[in-house]
């Protein structure tokens, strides 16, 4: 940490400060040490907002993203995302609490 290269010094910082999560997979069952499945779910997305050219304000980028990401968690739990979108929808006009992407939420 006492390094004159700023980035080597950074490096050392985010080492220590993250040490435990950057070896959590040597700890426990089931954690892979990459996120090679993290990048392939996100890999049509990032080519849809590629050839699409993204998105022209930063309002746009956050729509994007959250539609990306519903579409995407929808098709990881074999769900309808139209169908998570239109609950989504008629919850918001009906100024209710939006219904829960998580895994837990479809149990209940």
């Amino acid at each position: 940490m006492d390094s004159p290269d700023k980035d080597v010094r950074n490096l050392a910082i985010a080492l220590l400060q993250h040490f435990e999560k950057f070896f959590a997979f040597l700890r426990n069952k089931g954690v892979e040490p990459t996120n090679n499945s993290a990048e392939r779910a996100l890999r049509c997305a990032v080519q849809w907002r590629k050839v699409s050219f993204g998105s022209r304000s930063a309002q746009g980028e956050i729509a994007v993203a959250r539609l990306l990401t519903v579409t995407r968690t929808c098709r990881m739990q074999n769900r309808e995302p139209l169908d998570y979108l239109g609950n989504a929808i008629r919850s918001h006009r009906k100024a209710q609490a939006s219904p829960s992407l998580l895994k837990t939420a479809l149990t209940t």
